[in-house]
């Protein structure tokens, strides 16, 4: 019930400064809607991807030649993208071994093909807005979406660093009482030290490297979405023939 208040009375973002957190465990997430035709926000999550995802996490369901569909040419693949393998039809796999990556971060770091679709847009969206300083764990990171998460924030030299702030809960300027009788707490973010990128570009850094996942998940998507449409125009077609078919057919029966 405490979870739930403290996300219930988290409010507004996640960007940099002092705003607070919207989402907890079991708390609401930030909604996105991603959009697999916009190839720029797409190309730009595939940067940031191979960049600073593809040292732990593989994406091995995808191969290097699938960014093609995003309309990158192979050489653009080879000399910017291309770093964990040497063919581009090889898939997007690591050299990490799993049983070192369980060794230095407890658990063996997800392949990360399908995680837009298990796990969702807004929350891969969320989650990367949500880390913070905490001393109590091994990276010195924790997160308010997944707390205790062995995953370090690869991503802190854009955002910067946040700490985690708790406060009294008010509303019209009165403490806040929770249903066990005790005033409610406010979870907030509040900057240490800040990043490369404003909270704007950060959150556009997040939303394209989302973008790009939700593509990942289903690289073929673009081209089953265009054959899907002329697949129901020809069936159209075909139901109108067989239709004055049937008439033909059944014309001298009473």
């Amino acid at each position: 019930m405490t979870k739930i208040l403290l996300a219930a009375l988290a409010a507004a973002a996640l960007g940099a400064g002092t705003a607070p957190a919207r989402a907890a465990e079991g708390g609401r997430l930030d909604d996105i809607e991603v959009n697999v035709h916009h190839v720029a926000s797409l190309q730009a999550g595939a940067r940031t991807f191979v960049n600073y995802c593809l040292n732990c996490h593989s994406a091995s369901l995808v191969r290097y030649n699938a960014l093609r569909a995003i309309g990158l040419t192979d050489d653009q693949i080879r000399d910017n993208l291309m770093f964990t393998a040497e063919k581009i039809g090889m898939p997007m796999a690591i050299a990490m071994n799993p049983r070192d990556a369980k060794e230095w971060f407890g658990t063996t770091p997800p392949d990360l093909s399908v995680i837009a679709r298990s796990r969702g847009p807004d929350w891969l969206y969320t989650y990367l807005r949500a880390f913070y300083r905490d001393g109590g764990t091994v990276t010195g990171w924790n997160n308010l979406v997944y707390p205790g998460v062995a995953m370090p924030h690869v991503l802190w030299q854009l955002q910067g660093e946040r700490i985690l702030k708790e406060e009294a809960g008010l509303k019209d300027g009165k403490p806040v009482v929770g249903g066990d009788g005790r005033p409610a707490r406010v979870i907030r973010l509040e900057t240490l030290r800040p990043g490369s990128q404003s909270a704007a570009e950060y959150d556009q850094t997040v939303y394209d490297l989302v973008n790009f996942l939700a593509w990942m998940g289903e690289p073929t998507q673009l081209e089953r979405k265009r054959v899907g449409i002329w697949t129901l125009f020809a069936l159209a077609v075909l139901v109108f023939l067989t239709y004055f078919l049937k008439r033909a057919y059944w014309k001298d029966v009473h």
